[in-house]
């Protein structure tokens, strides 16, 4: 009998097997989508092989087959099963990352093959494919255009009409003298309508290249030209032309006739960086990333898999794309931490996008301005090429940064000690120049705490052992930023009923309130995720390219890759905010926050400058940042983890748990603790087990959470103790949570 196992998207690590009916035997193949009965429901899941051989006592017939080509194409399915291993990730949890939004429970519309398009109003179009038959021309008879299109199609194979037109401008007529030869078969094939875009692209070329920037694109494009798999780091300076390589690059890739996919960290990143790639693309760009449409997810999906389109741009998720013919894969600010994935299928997205790349055989081109030590690692151990770009592009010269120190600086005339008279002044300049002004503080709200003077309490949240955040604009409300709680701000204490509540601390809503009062003239705007997500950031930053917004005022979301030549005041509020955080990685975190958004500054005609507020100006991210020196750095914190063995020296995991009973979480985080060091003890004992341990966020949601880190010089001695430690977990309680973190970022 013909079985098949079945990835199913629910959080159980293994596969199903399932029986395959007759009528579905030629259908049911490695990577197409079916409808399996599983507990009383229907979900759709991915064949993931096909084998003969006795079915299991309870075996059930799948119930249908979505689709006769694979949604799941076989280089990915293999790279998928690969994530799923490493990570120790259920394997239909992983499946559903390749695949656009679809219920998993299953009605008719998804058992009757057409219907899922039909169902979701998406337009179907016929589009005209060329591809090459097995005629062969006489020698000579073809010449220039007629003789440069066969050679392309047969290099690259199947291409629709209107990309080989876009290549040779009016190719039409030489395709159907090859047609009429013979040569060359078209064929209609069914396609998604085109409707994504509501405006038309505005073309430009490529402009003049950098020396700097033309042996980066030669060395990327010597590796794809020679097909040759390779990892590139471009470490360019912000403003040095990184988006111009890309640019370049990809159109090499193009010219190979193989696919590429363009990594951001943010989604609001995204409108700006697929402008700049339509305009020398046009529409032959596809978007992914959360903050689209269902359906405009599944039409730029659909439209990548038949070929239609071979960039795919967007955030983390877009690494799943299934671009046809993939050969290069490129992560801008490669260091973002947002490229981790946190829940669910815990991924990092540039170091998937390596191995992604690696199994195709291409090239994947990480890029940033303050590289990871991560990918540093990488270059000094051979596994990177660095490329430099030292230089902005347009001979801008880098803004210049002064360290204001809070222990030796008065207050401004807001009174507020959080702006200096330093930089109470340098905005006062940049206003009277009409120039723009971007005041980056990592902490939104208004006030971070909210204290009694009389017995000294803060107010907590509930259910999460943090403190609660007073938002005004939001109706003088306090929240909790883990588990969304929000409540009216009593007017006493809850501990002691007294009335003296005061605000601690300043946040970006209390900022923007103070620079509004202090420059009525001013037009304030606020970026963080209070006021803005999804395509509303995107709408803010427009109104500041409009020069419709004098002073911009924002967390994390600002320091960005934003591209806003009249900003030329850049003010850093509290530059020890990130230095405070419990993780080894807080010192490399802030000094690239302050290095990225410096990099806001002086990207126009007019230079720019930037002023850090900080207690401790001698720290060597701070001092360092101020300096622009990234290679000082990474050389400093490289020999910081040699010294302590904290990666990317080591391979490191955490291990999470997390329980309503506090007690009961640490017990089992005692448990899996106890089944590491064992496991450890029978090998070669190279692991480092530290913990059970609370975590630094001791509570989230009611639930009590403790953690184990593991640690190691190698990988494989990990792998095995992770690995008895991924069995144990299905011996825990059952009210008991618990994850495995493979190369954590997010320590809390």
């Amino acid at each position: 009998m013909l079985l098949c196992e079945v990835a199913l998207p629910v959080p159980i690590a293994h596969a199903f097997t399932y029986s395959v009916p007759e009528g579905l035997a030629l259908r049911a193949v490695a990577g197409a989508r079916a409808v399996c009965p599983f507990r009383g429901r229907r979900l759709v899941g991915v064949i993931l092989g096909v084998r003969d051989g006795e079915p299991p006592r309870g075996a059930k017939p799948l119930a249908s087959v979505l689709e006769e080509t694979p949604a799941v194409p076989a280089d990915s399915l293999a790279f998928l099963r690969d994530l799923a291993a490493y990570y120790f990730a259920p394997i239909g949890e992983v499946m559903r990352l390749a695949l656009p939004p679809i219920e998993r429970e299953t009605s008719r519309e998804l058992a009757e093959p057409g219907l899922f398009d039909r169902a979701r109003g998406v337009g179907v179009r016929n589009v005209q494919w060329v591809s090459a038959t097995p005629v062969v021309e006489e020698a000579g008879s073809l010449r220039g255009q007629q003789a440069a299109i066969l050679a392309h199609v047969r290099a690259v194979g199947a291409e629709p009409l209107a990309k080989v037109e876009g290549r040779w401008g009016n190719a039409r007529p030489a395709v159907k003298k090859l047609a009429a030869l013979g040569l060359v078969a078209i064929e209609e094939r069914a396609a998604l309508e085109e409707a994504f875009f509501s405006e038309p692209a505005v073309r430009d070329a490529p402009h003049d290249a950098t020396a700097a920037q033309s042996a980066a694109i030669e060395a990327i494009a010597g590796a794809l030209r020679e097909g040759r798999a390779a990892t590139f780091l471009v470490h360019g300076v912000t403003g040095s032309g990184k988006t111009e390589v890309y640019l370049r690059t990809i159109a090499a890739a193009r010219e190979r006739g193989v696919g590429s996919i363009v990594l951001v960290p943010e989604i609001a990143l995204t409108p700006q960086l697929v402008a700049r790639f339509r305009a020398r693309f046009g529409d032959e760009v596809g978007v992914l990333h959360s903050g689209l449409t269902p359906r405009e997810r599944l039409t730029m999906w659909r439209r990548l898999r038949e070929g239609e389109v071979d960039v795919a741009v967007g955030a983390r998720s877009a690494l799943f794309a299934p671009v046809h013919k993939l050969g290069l894969v490129i992560v801008d600010e490669e260091h973002d931490p947002s490229f981790k994935q946190e829940e669910g299928v815990r991924y990092h997205a540039r170091d998937m996008a390596i191995w992604r790349a690696h199994r195709a055989g291409g090239v994947c081109v990480l890029g940033s301005a303050t590289p990871s030590l991560e990918s540093e690692h990488l270059t000094r151990t051979g596994r990177a090429i660095k490329l430099r770009l030292p230089d902005r592009a347009r001979s801008r010269p880098m803004p210049r940064v002064d360290l204001i120190d809070l222990r030796r600086t008065g207050v401004g005339p807001t009174g507020d000690r959080r702006i200096s008279m330093p930089l109470f002044r340098a905005i006062e300049d940049a206003l009277k120049a009409r120039e723009q002004v971007i005041l980056f503080l990592n902490r939104r709200g208004f006030a971070p705490g909210v204290r009694c003077q009389a017995c000294g309490h803060l107010a907590t949240c509930d259910s999460c052992a943090v403190a609660l955040t007073f938002h005004k604009r939001a109706g003088a409300v306090v929240r909790c930023h883990f588990c969304d709680f929000e409540a009216p701000l009593g007017a006493r204490c809850s501990k002691c009923q007294s009335d003296a509540l005061e605000l601690e601390g300043v946040g970006t809503e209390k900022l923007e309130e103070t620079l509004s009062a202090a420059f009525p003239e001013a037009r304030v705007a606020r970026l963080d995720r209070d006021v803005a997500s999804g395509r509303k950031v995107e709408a803010i930053l427009e109104r500041v390219r409009k020069r419709e917004v004098d002073i911009l005022v924002g967390t994390q979301m600002v320091t960005k890759g934003h591209d806003l030549p009249n900003v030329t005041l850049v003010g850093v509020i509290n530059a020890d905010a990130a230095l405070s955080i419990p993780d080894f990685r807080a010192s490399e975190r802030a000094f690239q926050l302050l290095v990225q958004v410096a990099g806001r500054a002086g990207r126009g005609d007019v230079p720019g400058r930037v002023l850090v507020q900080t207690w401790d100006p001698e720290h060597p991210a701070v001092a360092l940042a101020a300096r622009h020196d990234v290679d000082a750095f990474l050389e400093r914190e490289l020999g910081d983890r040699r010294e302590l063995g904290f990666p990317p020296l080591s391979r490191a995991a955490l291990v999470r748990v997390d329980a309503v009973d506090e007690a009961e979480a640490r017990d089992a985080c005692m448990q899996l603790a106890e089944v590491a060091r064992r496991c450890d003890a029978s090998r070669a004992g190279d692991v480092v087990v530290q913990g059970p341990a609370p975590a630094p966020i001791a509570r989230v949601r009611n639930r009590f959470r403790f953690r184990v880190m593991l640690r190691a010089s190698a990988r494989p001695a990990l792998r095995g103790v992770l690995a008895a430690v991924d069995e144990a977990r299905a011996t825990l309680p059952r009210g008991v949570r618990s994850s495995i973190d493979v190369d954590p970022v997010q320590l809390l």
